[in-house]
């Protein structure tokens, strides 16, 4: 760890007041939030920005499929293991970072084969999962399993002690709160009722226990067999056997793993847009967030309205373009000039460009009053505007991260 890290993380603990005292405090970030909101390119440029102004070694974990990061970065066949964001590729930019920018996206099946080895209580138990048919289908389309799997990375990456700030892009979950009970619902999955049921023959008698199974249970399994398949059965049995003897480590780990986020050098960031429904969801996860103790540190509003729409000149301006259209046609257009004789045409764009800012500056205004409510909770507010084009390269990261570190808009 760098010793300007180490310094600012030992300061007096107090409240941050910018989204770069809050990282300066900090040793993980978990941005999180529902689909579409904009929150691989806000963690992305936020770990950009970190290792620009902060310096030390900052570490961004995404767990977005489409591999957009890796795009934006100029890195090629991004994975498990972390890769440094080349300095020329920065440089090219106009980038001059103090630290080291390093990337990763996580791989859910090998972090998942990373995990049965490390656990499992033996090598041949271990290769007895990996090898089961049931393994794969259940890892890749689980949905559990890959918010579990990534609160696990998350978990070992900062265990190494190598990075200085590690940045989480979250699961694309439906509900963002998923990813939290993750760790307790894999562990409560493995040591559930039904597993002991689909797997008793097999405790009770070996594999072919079935037979010293008492009567009020028999019509359960006759019935499975006749639809699932005698081999199925044992498949699914052989493979749960297997992976409850890791149950202890499973319980372990996801106790560690809600420590860490429950520790005081964890943050949480959300991010979302103004828009009805990622907002709702928004702010049921601050409270969620809230209430369960875990420290909300920032929320990022995402494609917002500027200013500037709510100035009172430009209300002025857009009344007079509705009101004296006519007039104002009459100033615009030579009517001896035959390409610009159509004087009602004028008045018509206008009229729509008057009441297109007044609808527009309406929306500004509750996006304020949004925002006046929203401050009230964590602790830091950060607004980034609507961009002309998508963030697709690290000009682009750049661009939005200094909206996020000082508001303002890209100087250099």
């Amino acid at each position: 760890m760098s010793a300007r890290r180490r310094g600012d993380r030992d300061g007096d603990g107090g409240r941050a007041v910018t989204l770069e005292q809050l990282l300066a405090a900090k040793e993980i970030v978990v941005f999180c939030g529902s689909g579409g909101v904009g929150k691989t390119s806000v963690a992305a440029a936020a770990a950009l920005g970190a290792t620009v102004h902060l310096g030390g070694k900052v570490l961004v974990l995404t767990i977005d499929p489409a591999r957009r990061l890796a795009t934006a970065l100029g890195i090629e066949g991004l994975g498990n293991r972390a890769v440094r964001v080349p300095p020329e590729v920065l440089k090219a930019s106009g980038i001059e970072p103090r630290g080291e920018l390093w990337a990763a996206m996580l791989d859910t099946k090998q972090s998942w084969d990373d995990l049965v080895l490390r656990h499992a209580p033996d090598e041949e138990t271990a290769y007895r999962i990996l090898e089961n048919r049931l393994y794969t289908n259940l890892t890749a389309r689980f949905v559990q399993s890959h918010d579990y799997i990534a609160m696990e990375r998350l978990f070992e990456i900062h265990a190494t002690g190598e990075y200085d700030l590690i940045i989480i892009d979250t699961p694309p979950t439906r509900n963002a709160i998923d990813f939290l009970d993750a760790p307790a619902r894999m562990a409560d999955f493995f040591g559930s009722r039904l597993l002991r049921w689909l797997t008793l023959p097999y405790r009770v008698g070996g594999k072919r226990g079935t037979r010293v199974l008492n009567v009020a249970s028999r019509p359960f399994y006759q019935m499975a067999d006749r639809i699932l398949g005698s081999q199925f059965l044992h498949d699914i049995a052989e493979f749960f056997l297997n992976f409850q003897s890791m149950y202890e480590g499973f319980v372990t780990r996801a106790k560690a793993v809600g420590r860490l986020l429950h520790d005081k050098r964890t943050t949480f960031a959300v991010v979302t847009t103004l828009e009805a429904a990622p907002l709702h969801e928004a702010e049921r996860f601050c409270a969620t967030l809230i209430s369960r103790d875990f420290h909300l540190g920032a929320l990022v509003l995402n494609k917002t309205l500027p200013d500037s729409l709510r100035d009172p000149e430009g209300a002025v301006a857009a009344t007079a373009c509705i009101d004296e259209a006519a007039s104002l046609a009459d100033v615009l257009v030579d009517p001896d000039d035959p390409a610009r004789a159509d004087r009602d045409r004028v008045a018509r764009v206008l009229r729509t460009v008057g009441e297109s800012y007044r609808n527009f500056s309406v929306v500004a205004m509750r996006e304020a009053e949004l925002r006046a409510e929203l401050a009230r909770v964590p602790d830091v507010v950060a607004r980034i505007p609507t961009f002309a084009d998508d963030i697709s390269d690290v000009a682009g990261l750049d661009a939005l991260g200094r909206y996020l570190f000082s508001g303002s808009g890209p100087t250099r």
